[in-house]
């Protein structure tokens, strides 16, 4: 029985995400872990136990995957939202954007010399950046659904690659050519990644199978299916001799690659585990899942020696000997025999050591830099800023002189109104206050007064009338003062630009980043056009090569006809 000492356990548990922890990855020096999330946030986790923990906050979707730069202190994100960063994991919270795909990046890594980047999409092609350029270099184009995963060999000669048409493809980096197709996958390959030695490649698969094959012999020498759902990740230990692996059934497997056996299972997550990852030492190695939580375990099976844990666990051993990664397997499937049941871990307590650590969010501030634009996209909009001048033609002052006026008429209204009416009132009893001598007398003063009555009324809308005209040469009056300032404020907007620019024309030549960034937009056409006309070609050669023996059979049985006597 294996003592507690040699099992793995949990050493830190970090709490911080708001949603699904999709990717982890190690600094080189181990005292810091990244992760990706659904919350559309990366963390960088100080491993110290008074250590700050970062988040950074620009991408605008899912953040798919996460890796360190081998060489420096660059981090690589990769985002639904179609973009690929690189952060400089500060206070500042500097990151660089490399509008990279058309869809969704699935997978983001460096090569091991931190010169190259190779990014997979869902748009179905692979991408190699420049880091030191920040630059796009070429694209691999044969795989024909989505792409989720790619790396680099350790010496930067091959990238792996897997998608979900159920390939893993090998390809040279010099030639830009795919050398080799393994196709065993029934459905989606997820994940796929090189030893450390870059003898064998390891793929994963949604049918919860987990294959490793010999790169120079090109054959399937380990085949596992240990888990009861699908392999989202895994991960080779430094010495080759260990993987670990995480699946959505919420377990974490480790095999024993000498033994071709698994040894451990771990039920730290409560749900899917999307991503594990050793650290580079080997020492220690990181989980994360759908319960949002990154787990650091200890590894401590790894500080024996082989034989040590051979003799004090005699049911691992094997009657046979097995094959060693760095050997070349016979063509022969390989037996593996029946094997006992794997160790089940559960650790009992998830944090011995500290509380939550304290988290500062960084927004990027700075001007981002675009070094490949979306092909999809148009060009950037210079949009120029909106000064006191070029406020839109409702003035302030024009409106209250307007308003002004409105009230001035109608208070003349009111009082001309007013007065009519006050004049028609005094006239009226002016006539009832003189006496009445006799009916004959009263008649005529009546018909005096109606008389006068109309000639008011006449003269009432006489006034009105004139009242009227005065309002409308008024109102004539403003409105052409008006039309006189707007045609004075609109020559000085005109004038404005031209003591600007001594010429008298505006600069409307477009910046040279926008002519840069045409330029490697069509050299981005260009390239997906020639590898189309490559795939084309090569049809055709096949067409000619299966048409020519047909040609040679039909020559061959005509000049057997002609040299036939008569």
């Amino acid at each position: 029985m294996a003592s507690v000492l040699e099992d793995p356990c949990v050493e830190r548990t970090f709490k911080g995400h708001k949603d699904a922890v999709t990717c982890v990855h190690f600094s080189p020096n181990t005292k810091q872990i990244a992760s990706g999330s659904a919350d559309k946030s990366l963390m960088i986790w100080n491993l110290s136990p008074k250590g700050r923990s970062l988040r950074f906050v620009n991408h605008q979707d899912v953040v798919t995957s996460v890796q360190f730069c081998p060489v420096g202190s660059l981090v690589a994100t990769s985002s639904k939202d179609r973009m690929v960063r690189l952060w400089k994991p500060t206070m500042k919270g500097e990151s660089t954007v490399f509008k990279a795909h058309t869809a969704t990046v699935r997978s983001v890594a460096f090569s091991h010399d931190g010169q190259r980047l190779v990014t997979a999409s869902d748009d179905k092609t692979l991408k190699v950046w420049s880091v030191g350029r920040r630059c796009f270099m070429y694209s691999l184009t044969q795989h024909t659904n989505w792409v989720r995963c790619a790396r680099f060999s350790h010496d930067g000669r091959l990238i792996v690659s897997c998608g979900d048409d159920g390939t893993v493809r090998l390809w040279d980096t010099y030639s830009k050519n795919c050398i080799n197709c393994f196709s065993d996958y029934c459905g989606s390959a997820t994940f796929v990644d090189f030893n450390s030695r870059g003898t064998c490649i390891a793929s994963s698969g949604a049918d919860s199978t987990l294959k490793i094959w010999d790169i120079r012999t090109n054959k399937l020498i380990q085949h596992y299916q240990v888990h009861s759902a699908g392999i989202n990740s895994f991960s080779f230990h430094p010495s080759d001799n260990y993987m670990i692996s995480g699946s959505s059934d919420g377990t974490i497997k480790i095999l024993d690659l000498l033994e071709g056996r698994p040894i451990y299972t771990l039920h730290g997550h409560k749900a899917a585990v999307l991503t594990v990852s050793f650290s580079g030492a080997g020492d220690h190695f990181a989980s994360g899942g759908v319960d949002s939580k990154v787990i650091l375990w200890k590894t401590n099976f790894d500080t024996k020696s082989y034989r040590e844990v051979l003799q004090q666990h005699s049911r691992r051993s094997t009657p046979i000997p097995s094959p060693h990664l760095t050997d070349i397997h016979p063509r022969a499937p390989y037996p593996h025999l029946a094997q006992p049941p794997d160790i089940q871990v559960s650790p009992a307590v998830a944090d011995t050591q500290t509380p939550d650590p304290h988290v500062t969010e960084i927004r990027d501030s700075g001007q981002d830099n675009i070094p490949c634009p979306d092909p999809s996209s148009s060009g950037p909009q210079h949009h120029s800023p909106v000064h006191a001048s070029d406020a839109p033609s409702h003035h302030p002052a024009t409106l209250t002189d307007d308003d002004d006026s409105t009230e001035e008429d109608t208070t003349e209204e009111e009082s001309s109104s007013e007065e009519v009416e006050v004049q028609t009132r005094a006239a009226y009893k002016g006539g009832r206050q003189k006496p009445q001598e006799d009916v004959t007398r009263r008649d005529t003063r009546v018909d005096r007064e109606s008389t006068r009555g109309e000639d008011k009324a006449r003269k009432d809308t006489h006034v009105d009338k004139e009242v009227h005209r005065q309002k409308h040469r008024e109102g004539k009056t403003r409105r052409d003062t008006q039309v006189s300032r707007e045609g004075s404020r609109r020559k000085r907007r005109e004038d404005e630009p031209r003591k600007q620019h001594p010429d008298g024309h505006q600069a409307t030549q477009p910046p040279l980043n926008s002519i840069l960034e045409h330029i490697v937009q069509q050299l981005d056409v260009l390239t997906q056009t020639i590898s189309l006309l490559e795939d084309r070609l090569t049809m055709t050669e096949d067409k000619l090569q299966e048409c020519l023996p047909l040609a040679q059979q039909t020559q061959g049985a005509g000049s057997s006809k002609t040299d036939k006597p008569p």
